[in-house]
């Protein structure tokens, strides 16, 4: 079996709201880093020092690669990253080895069936 991982990046007011997103197209579990920050093409705006923006979450899945396009898309369309510049964004890379998925396999395998 192999898997991507999928990190997103968006505001902590919808981090709930991506995991739910992906775990209804098929991700099994995530793992949240809080506090994350960014800058994106234009840089934001500053009030006597103090950058006026949200907290930024980080959000990592590791998903069986049959299903990770189709999370991607859900979570990229449930964000609203194509309609609202600077809101976060979304990428995937390969997983070259994993350990601690054991308990997952059985139910991706499951998954991955029905899905395909």
């Amino acid at each position: 079996m192999r898997f991507k991982l999928l990190i997103v990046l968006v505001e902590d007011t919808k981090t709930e709201q991506i995991m739910n997103a992906a775990r209804e197209a098929g991700a099994t579990g995530a793992t949240v880093v809080g506090d994350a920050r960014g800058e994106g093409l234009n840089p934001k705006k500053t009030f006597f020092g103090l950058t006026l923006e949200s907290q930024r979450d980080m959000v990592m899945f590791v998903v069986e690669e049959h299903l990770s396009r189709k999370i991607l898309e859900r979570v990229a369309e449930e964000a609203g990253f194509e309609e609202n510049p600077g809101s976060g964004v979304a990428f995937q890379l390969n997983v070259e080895d994993a350990i601690g998925l054991g308990g997952q396999i059985m139910c991706l395998m499951d998954e991955v069936e029905e899905r395909l």
